[in-house]
């Protein structure tokens, strides 16, 4: 998978950060830890989400670090 991988375990969190202009947010999981995603990330498609939403996620290992991935509103 080209140097990735994908962690099967469902998380919960929070949105909170999203910038429109570049495509890029962050995700708080219930412990705290935050979790930078892209918007080709959020499931439906829309290629937006507010901060504040509350999602469920799954983890991508990407170059040797966490991203969020698979957000969907909950």
């Amino acid at each position: 998978m080209n140097g990735q991988l994908r962690m099967s375990e469902p998380l919960v969190g929070r949105v909170v950060a999203f910038d429109d202009a570049v495509g890029l947010g962050e995700v708080a999981s219930g412990d705290g830890t935050r979790y930078s995603f892209h918007c080709i990330e959020i499931a439906d498609g829309t290629r937006t989400i507010a901060p504040g939403t509350k999602v469920s996620f799954t983890l991508l290992c990407k170059m040797g670090r966490y991203e969020a991935a698979q957000l969907t509103p909950v």
